[in-house]
């Protein structure tokens, strides 16, 4: 069958893009929380390059982004803090917030 043959373009992912709606819901994220930091998330073979806020609580949202560059410059738009994952892992309070919503 030919549909087993087919091959992806090399540095492509299976999902989607960032859009506008997006970056427009990060932006009410961080007007409505206080004490949001951003963390970028690196490209994968299965997602592109994502944005996660995480609020004083531990509450977080993820979006898409085009880069991280463009993370970069939307956090200084909003005179967010913004880190790479990669170095400085995920908050503890987020991990605190899952492990509370789990046990409601």
């Amino acid at each position: 069958m030919a549909w087993f043959r087919r091959r992806r373009e090399p540095g492509r992912t299976t999902d989607r893009g960032a859009d506008r709606a997006g970056l427009e819901h990060l932006a009410d994220f961080v007007r409505s929380r206080r004490g949001v930091e951003g963390f970028i998330e690196p490209r994968t073979t299965v997602t592109e390059t994502t944005l996660l806020l995480v609020a004083h609580d531990g509450e977080w949202t993820r979006r898409r982004v085009d880069s991280p560059e463009t993370a970069r410059r939307f956090a200084h738009q909003l005179a967010m803090p913004v880190y790479d994952v990669k170095l400085m892992g995920y908050p503890q309070r987020m991990r605190d917030y899952n492990a509370r919503k789990k046990a409601e």
